[in-house]
């Protein structure tokens, strides 16, 4: 088994981490778009960056809801948004968080 320390900074320079939650995404889109929150399941891969910044603030005892807005960051621009291709001035809220678990 690798070490934690190593595994973490692994996640946060090269190898990114997966996010499994199932939550409620409310959103602030263009007009005429549907922004009620709706309870969702999402597994999804965000890059080291976020990682990185996840792990930085939680050693930084951030309070939950920055490490939160940290993954909804992250979630918008990856998921929702696909990474810039789409969904362009798409703002997430992430709350009502059911689990939230972080793979790396």
């Amino acid at each position: 088994m690798r070490p934690l320390l190593a595994t973490a900074n692994q996640a946060a320079t090269t190898g990114g981490i997966i996010i499994d939650t199932r939550a409620r995404f409310g959103f602030t889109a263009a007009p005429g778009t549907t922004d009620d929150p709706r309870l969702r399941p999402i597994t999804q891969g965000l890059p080291p960056a976020y990682a990185a910044r996840l792990f930085d603030a939680r050693a930084a005892d951030a309070p939950e809801q920055q490490l939160q807005d940290i993954v909804a960051e992250g979630l918008q621009e990856i998921y929702f948004k696909d990474h810039g291709r789409r969904a362009h001035g798409l703002l997430v809220d992430l709350t009502d968080i059911d689990y939230l678990d972080v793979e790396y």
